[in-house]
């Protein structure tokens, strides 16, 4: 255990300790782990988070990467027996062998590496009905991106893959100084809270959430030019406007709902010009 309480940030895990006991109560207020729910942790570190987390969830899992830390959690959680630790990738992890019952959904926390918050969401993302909700500390500009509206800066594709699936807040920012060592930017705490927990609308009628992740990168390749000129080499004028869209609006003037019926038409006319072949 002296090895792991010694135990210095990687800079190849990307890691940054929180170790400020204010904004880890202020986390856990917001989570509101309770005895009836399984949470997982992704990325626990020394368990800043977990030491709050196992004392009022029901079940708790940690995914850790780092090896040299399970020791550590082992010596300060395993006398609950409702604890359990999995040393491995969270990008490679299966969530769906952590459910107890097909009506179970997991509750998903983590302080995530900046290096791999972007692809492990969508790793999650494809889990989604799997899961209740999820509370992450990201980069501050990243949970911007999450959370944008159209019509800002900061909207794009990744704005509308994840708020197409997820319901997306922020909570609050964290400074540097909440960390050891202290990151170069700021933080933010996301909840998502997958659309089926709520609504279901807007949803693909014809296309899948791969049609619409190629929309918005089409739509969003060239941010300055308008729809018109994006998309012209896969719908044309004509069908952009039989979406009730202005074929001269730029991309991030559109809502969700819009993305969703380019996407459809988008399918539909692949489909009969591959037909007509």
């Amino acid at each position: 255990m002296g090895n792991a309480l010694k135990h210095k940030a990687r800079k190849r895990f990307g890691q940054n300790f929180l170790h400020d006991r204010n904004i880890i109560e202020r986390i856990i207020d917001f989570i509101a782990p309770a005895a009836d729910q399984h949470l997982v942790e992704i990325g626990p570190g020394k368990g800043a988070l977990t030491e709050y987390l196992v004392q009022r969830a029901g079940q708790l899992d940690v995914i850790e990467l780092d090896r040299d830390l399970i020791p550590l959690l082992e010596n300060r959680f395993n006398s609950f027996e409702h604890f359990k630790i999995h040393s491995a990738d969270a990008l490679k992890f299966d969530f769906s062998k952590l459910l107890n019952s097909a009506t179970e959904r997991l509750r998903l926390v983590g302080n995530l590496p900046y290096n791999i918050s972007t692809p492990l969401i969508f790793h999650l993302l494809e889990k989604v009905s799997l899961v209740q909700d999820m509370h992450f500390m990201l980069q501050k500009e990243v949970v911007e991106r999450l959370t944008a509206a159209p019509g800002s800066k900061a909207y794009g594709r990744l704005s509308i893959q994840v708020q197409y699936l997820c319901r997306a807040e922020l909570l609050f920012i964290v400074p540097p100084g909440a960390f050891t060592p202290p990151p170069k930017v700021n933080s933010a705490i996301v909840q998502l809270t997958p659309r089926t927990h709520f609504n279901k609308a807007p949803q693909l009628q014809k296309g899948s959430t791969t049609d619409l992740a190629f929309i918005a990168r089409e739509a969003f390749s060239q941010r300055r030019k308008t729809l018109r000129n994006n998309l012209k080499k896969i719908l044309s004028a004509e069908q952009i406007e039989a979406c009730d869209i202005d074929p001269g609006r730029r991309s991030e003037t559109l809502s969700i709902s819009e993305f969703v019926a380019l996407t459809d038409q988008y399918v539909l006319a692949d489909a009969a010009s591959k037909s007509g072949d």
